[in-house]
């Protein structure tokens, strides 16, 4: 069993940076792949980035191509979200996952589907 916790949420102005960890538990990271989503209010949640168990393949979503970074570190168990350039559209607690398909999977298949969930962190950006 994996427990995953966000952390590195809060209040950004519109422009600017925040970067998000994921720490996992109870399992060995670098086993499966890793992803992040995110749920603004009143929508679905959706799917934000994903990296492979090695870290040698990420996968972004159109809207945040250019300018966020996802990256892992399997020593740590951890993985990142590096968000920059950030809109107030972006709004929106934002979740880890982890799966043992791969990150072109993760990316396509129903949410409901992939094997673990973090609780989730609030990022909010203020226009």
């Amino acid at each position: 069993q994996v427990q995953l916790v966000e952390s590195g949420g809060g209040l950004v102005q519109a422009g600017g940076s925040l970067s998000l960890s994921c720490a996992a538990s109870g399992g060995t990271s670098r086993s499966y792949t890793m992803g992040w989503f995110r749920r603004a209010p009143g929508e679905e949640r959706e799917f934000v980035a994903a990296i492979s168990q090695s870290g040698g393949t990420t996968y972004y979503a159109d809207s945040v191509k250019g300018r966020f970074t996802i990256s892992r570190a399997n020593a740590k168990n951890t993985v990142y979200l590096q968000m920059n350039s950030l809109k107030p559209e972006e709004t929106a607690v934002y979740y880890c996952a982890a799966d043992t398909r791969t990150a072109q999977a993760m990316r396509v298949i129903g949410q409901d589907l992939l094997g673990y969930w973090g609780q989730g962190t609030q990022v909010t950006v203020s226009s």
